[in-house]
């Protein structure tokens, strides 16, 4: 494979043309998998500036990145959101901004993104049983989420998926729930294995379910899955004639899962991490804040080629290896 000298290949042959930007590690749910016990404040709060979001946004850009998704955390919580989803689509090589939610505020705030740029969002509904959603989120937040979605759809938003963490303690058998749901949305519902983290061993060993069996089901009831596009990572979709809505698997405990791994991260301090479950990140900052910004966006551009080096072939979660990452709102998924 020829390597494009202004693209980030690592020496695996993958091009990594999608970042994940988070924001902030600031989350307002307290989802029982992720931050049980609330959003605990134990890191800085020196946050990415928006000078510095435009910067790294622009060196991952001149390396060929064509689409951003904003993360946290809630990226929501950040009022100057709109601000941000503006820089990034007005880099120059960016075709795509995304933002994953968990959609609290999505009905009041989604008419002002969508004037900002965005594209596309993903939005967190772990059940679709408003006692449960409470009990897996602690907020009783539900219908207006659903009212976030619907609004999203009438201004024109064109992708829009719906995350469910596959989880045995809420969710293993309201697969039904989210088909009757899909059969007139057009939505794609994500289903996404949990994933072992620092601060969640006993939840993973007590409600880890793998996804082949939603794949198995989805199969035997003629679903069929889509040929992924040149922006799509490891997840596996599928879609059925009598359906508007799709369905998608995120299965990282499956073989060659990171195969077709395409994205970078960046967290909400200035660290790129090659890997979700990375054991150290690489901090940015310093080159972000270098000079000019050219000469920023320059030395940064220097910092992500010589990083590639040390991208690993596969995360080791099989092995029970998580890395650096205590709970998922530290980088956003």
């Amino acid at each position: 494979m020829l390597e494009d000298k202004h693209e980030l290949v690592d020496k695996f042959g993958r091009r990594f043309n999608y970042l994940r930007l988070s924001i902030t590690d600031v989350c307002n749910f307290s989802c029982s998998y992720c931050l049980p016990n609330g959003y605990q404040c134990d890191t800085p709060r020196t946050f990415l500036t928006q000078t510095e979001i435009t910067n790294v946004v622009s060196a991952f850009a001149k390396l060929g990145t064509k689409k951003i998704r904003i993360t946290g955390g809630e990226p929501c919580l950040r009022k100057d959101l709109p601000a941000i989803i503006e820089r990034c689509k007005a880099t120059s090589g960016i075709t795509e901004v995304a933002l994953t939610t968990n959609g609290f505020n999505l009905f009041d705030n989604i008419d002002e993104y969508k004037a900002a740029g965005l594209d596309a969002i993903n939005v967190s509904i772990d059940s679709l049983d408003p006692n449960m959603f409470k009990l897996i989120t602690g907020h009783d937040k539900l219908q207006h989420i659903l009212k976030g979605i619907a609004r999203a759809q009438q201004i024109g938003i064109k992708r829009i998926k719906v995350n469910a963490v596959l989880a045995k303690a809420f969710n293993h058998n309201q697969l039904k729930d989210y088909l009757a749901w899909i059969k007139h949305q057009a939505v794609t519902v994500r289903f996404i294995e949990l994933m072992e983290t620092g601060n969640g061993t006993q939840f993973f060993e007590q409600n880890h379910l793998s996804g082949q069996g939603v794949k198995e089901s989805l199969l035997a009831a003629g679903w069929l899955q889509v040929v992924k596009g040149t922006l799509n990572g490891p997840a596996q979709e599928f879609w059925h004639p009598d359906y508007q809505g799709r369905i998608g698997l995120i299965m990282p405990y499956s073989k060659n899962f990171c195969q077709s791994c395409n994205r970078l991260r960046i967290s909400a301090l200035g660290k790129l991490h090659l890997c979700l479950f990375a054991d150290q990140g690489i901090d940015l900052r310093s080159a972000l804040n270098c000079g000019t910004p050219e000469q920023a966006v320059e030395q940064t551009v220097k910092l992500l080629r010589s990083a590639m080096s040390n991208k690993t072939i596969s995360h080791e979660l099989d092995k029970r290896f998580t890395g650096a990452t205590k709970h998922l709102a530290m980088l956003g998924g």
